[in-house]
């Protein structure tokens, strides 16, 4: 167990905060099988403490069958040994805490793998101890699934048992059956679970799929959706799921008395929190506020709307900001523009260094906390993997329309004289991208005018202005090019514009006397009241008085 920690206590760590993902198949392997692991993450976590993270995402490391490369679980409380050892994790725990630096772990509690001892047993008849511990159903007269609900992954949600003679229910791969959140001793198992990972030293979690947990026990089939309402955020165009609005699958009002539970056992713990993932898209922003709505839910969610295929301009940065500040005025966010789901937002927006800075600056200054997925640091773009080395079921499902998500969850580059970049001595699991390789760490190290450079100096700078990670705002100007808001705490007010266009923008500052305040990187002119803002460039003023020049929650 973790004791020698640099960590200050604070309960309040998490507002603000910049939490770093770690997808641990892809970060660094240690024992030369192409694979990343518990060894390799400890060896490269000086990386992540120089970039000024608070903590650490690491994506699933339980015992699983690897068909979705974690995410189907046959153990809770133990490491699958392609990552190491409990004393492994026990280990980056310490290391972790020395380095002041805080872990939270992927908790996937929405389904289990097919191969998990739960399951077995609940398949196994209809009147066992754990037969209401999954989603069973009969089927519908004519022998077809009893509604119309569809899998994320392709396809009915539901699969025929052959031993039960019943269909069971699946928002994943066939593989993954959903547990069944209405069985009381499902949650408590659970709860279980998450305390075996406090009690061993974790700093709290972050929830897979977290809408996902309860269905409709009615089990009614969910309605169409008109096409001008479809969004491809959570899934492809090229999946019907988009073609339904999910009213009875997920996102069930059950949800908010579960979440209860878990904040009441966290609170038993010290300083810890949890960022939960939701995937709608039709209602994902309303949902983040329920399910972060005062202080006895979750700590913070974050939704799909930055996650979303097109590049937010302007004017939809405005507009996700005042919806959140109206759906969930005291909630809070978790921002991400990338993830090990989504093609990297470099090549999903197509953005150039410039802008991919601008973004930097635009997220790193919105009320909330932030998640970093690793590589992004680098600037790295999508690789291109081959169908021949592809390995996620989803990107087979759907390829070639749709790859995939191996492009974004190819190798961490660490060195660029290596032909594996630094990640192993023996051929990776996902090939590693020759264009990775010249944006490799040791590349940029030591470059003040790197990315990975700049990304150190921002997250530095948004750390020592403190009301730009906690205070309120109040949004002044969108356009489709630009976006400008003022943040405020008491005894400071900061005024923030983002040129998100190639020419250059003028906008007006509040009232007030304003100075500049020189962030890394950007420079601008301020002129009678204006500011004037070359194309890609983000600028900061901040008021000379401590008169409050206003703002809303958000």
């Amino acid at each position: 167990m973790a004791t020698n920690s640099a960590l200050r206590s604070d309960p309040d760590w998490w507002r603000g905060a910049v939490i770093y993902q770690i997808y641990p198949r892809s970060y660094q392997d240690s024992d030369g099988d192409g694979i990343g692991d518990l060894q390799g993450i400890i060896q490269r976590l000086p990386h992540v403490a120089k970039l000024g993270a608070d903590a650490v995402w690491i994506s699933p490391i339980f015992k699983s069958p690897m068909l979705d490369f974690g995410y189907d679980i046959t153990d809770y409380c133990d490491i699958d040994p392609m990552f190491g050892t409990l004393a492994d994790f026990d280990a980056l725990i310490e290391r972790a805490h020395e380095l002041g630096i805080r872990v939270l772990i992927d908790l996937v509690i929405s389904h289990t793998s097919d191969q998990h001892p739960w399951f077995r047993e609940s398949r196994s008849s209809r009147g066992n101890p754990k037969s209401n511990w999954y989603v069973w159903a009969e089927p519908s007269p004519d022998g077809t699934p009893p509604n119309n609900w569809l899998s994320i992954f392709g396809g009915p949600a539901w699969e025929w048992d052959s031993e039960r003679l019943q269909y069971y229910m699946h928002n994943f791969l066939a593989q993954q059956p959903d547990l069944n959140f209405h069985e009381p001793e499902v949650q408590d198992a659970l709860l279980n679970t998450a305390r075996f990972w406090l009690d061993r030293g974790v700093d709290g979690f972050r929830l897979d799929t977290i809408n996902f947990y309860f269905h409709d026990e009615e089990l009614r089939s969910n309605p169409p959706l008109a096409p001008e309402d479809r969004d491809y955020s959570t899934a492809p165009a090229v999946n019907p799921y988009n073609h339904q609005d999910h009213l009875f699958d997920k996102s069930r009002p059950e949800m908010t008395g579960f979440l209860r539970r878990l904040r009441a056992l966290m609170n038993e713990y010290t300083d810890t929190a949890a960022v939960g993932e939701v995937g709608d898209a039709q209602r994902g922003m309303q949902i983040m506020g329920e399910y972060t709505r005062g202080d006895d839910l979750m700590h913070m969610c974050y939704a799909f709307e930055f996650l979303a295929p097109d590049a937010p301009t302007g004017r939809r940065v405005g507009e996700v900001l005042q919806k959140f500040s109206k759906v969930a005025a005291d909630g809070w966010a978790c921002w991400a523009f990338s993830n090990h789901d989504v093609e990297r937002h470099s090549s999903r927006w197509n953005l150039d260094e410039d802008m991919l800075r601008v973004y930097l600056a635009l997220m790193l200054s919105l009320r909330g906390s932030v998640c970093l997925y690793q590589g992004e640091e680098l600037g790295l773009r999508e690789a291109d993997v081959p169908f021949e080395a592809l390995q996620d079921p989803y990107g087979k499902r759907f390829w070639p329309k749709f790859k995939g998500r191996d492009g974004c969850r190819t190798p961490m580059v660490w060195q660029k004289d290596n032909s594996n970049g630094g990640f192993s001595q023996s051929k990776p699991w996902l090939p590693v991208s020759a264009d990775h390789v010249n944006a490799a760490v040791e590349v940029q190290e030591g470059d003040p005018a790197s990315m990975l450079s700049f990304y150190r100096d921002m997250i530095a700078w948004r750390k020592d202005h403190a009301v730009l990670a906690k205070g309120e705002f109040e949004v002044r100007d969108i356009g489709d090019g630009h976006v400008a808001f003022v943040r405020t705490m008491p005894g400071e007010s900061m005024f923030c514009a983002f040129n998100l266009m190639k020419s250059p923008l003028t906008v007006s500052l509040p009232d007030g006397e304003w100075e500049q305040v020189a962030a890394p990187g950007f420079e601008a002119q301020i002129e009678n009241g204006m500011a004037h803002l070359d194309g890609g460039l983000a600028f900061f003023a901040r008021q000379k008085t401590n008169q409050n020049s206003g703002g809303n929650n958000g």
